[in-house]
């Protein structure tokens, strides 16, 4: 593994470099921390050039700011990544926050990916209007004006299949719990509010797939999914396991992901190329 940091518009990205071949980005939601993919990136080491990094003002990287988050300046640092380590492409996988960056950067800057596939991003502003789960950003912003972090990280993890039942790497838990106020206080009005382009996003001319965990069925996060890919008319896939099965067990889920990323880099494949219908069931 190979650590450095880059310059991006007034910030220092931390950012890990592991392997060799295509190059593959992993983007990181709530904490953007790099450390959530260590282990995949190790398994897809053999096959591909995988890129983590602790997103602006989480963790190792700098850049925070009392002002809100902006999804086009998260996206912007993806772009700048991608052109200073990946030689200006790469495929993008983001989990949870990171698949919202990662169809932000889809839809803005097109010309640096390959293909994206975007796990469980919780976009519930795409679910119906009377959906008790579009409240969710709102109902743990209020949460965290009353409780603060301690409080809105409790039910932040409640709400999270999986959670609990295994423990995080050390270094990375404490890392986490330094982001807390970043990700409540700054982040959260930036995910809450996002909707995704759809009419850019059918036009992409690179492949999309929306993916969810087994266990997810029917979760805040993993519901938005299905609809993103019903409505640009991309496949839906289903992962093994929770939210954060890259956490848990990242062989498997390195297993899982090696499938289509290697089919989405393919110039056979057909794999994440625009159809009429999305694959797997309605959650």
């Amino acid at each position: 593994m190979r650590s450095d940091v880059f310059e991006a518009d007034g910030a220092r990205l931390y950012h890990e470099v592991r392997g060799s071949g295509p190059a593959l980005l992993m983007i990181s939601g709530a904490g953007g921390d790099a450390g959530y993919y260590a282990g995949v990136a190790e398994e897809l080491a053999d096959a591909f050039t995988v890129i983590t990094y602790d997103r602006r003002g989480n963790s190792r990287s700098t850049g925070r700011s009392a002002e809100p988050m902006k999804l086009a300046q998260q996206a912007a640092d993806a772009r700048r990544l991608i052109d200073s380590v990946a030689g200006g492409r790469a495929l993008v996988f983001g989990n949870s926050g990171g698949a919202i960056i990662g169809l932000t950067l889809a839809a803005l800057h097109p010309q640096v990916l390959t293909g994206l596939i975007a796990h469980e991003p919780p976009a519930v502003n795409v679910l119906p209007d009377d959906d008790p789960d579009r409240g969710f950003f709102a109902d743990m912003a209020a949460l965290y004006a009353e409780g603060g972090a301690p409080a809105a990280g409790r039910r932040f993890a409640e709400t999270t299949r999986g959670e609990g039942t295994y423990r995080w790497p050390d270094d990375l838990w404490k890392r986490f719990l330094g982001n807390q106020d970043h990700l409540f206080g700054t982040e959260w009005p930036g995910f809450a509010g996002f909707r995704p382009d759809t009419e850019v996003l059918k036009a992409a001319p690179f492949p999309i797939v929306l993916a969810a965990g087994a266990a997810d069925r029917g979760a805040y996060y993993a519901r938005p999914s299905v609809e993103i890919a019903r409505r640009i008319g991309v496949p839906w896939v289903e992962f093994p396991g929770i939210h954060m099965e890259f956490l848990r067990n990242p062989a498997i889920f390195a297993a899982a992901l090696r499938v289509p990323a290697t089919q989405m880099l393919s110039c056979e494949g057909t794999f994440g190329r625009r159809s009429s219908a999305h694959r797997g069931p309605r959650q």
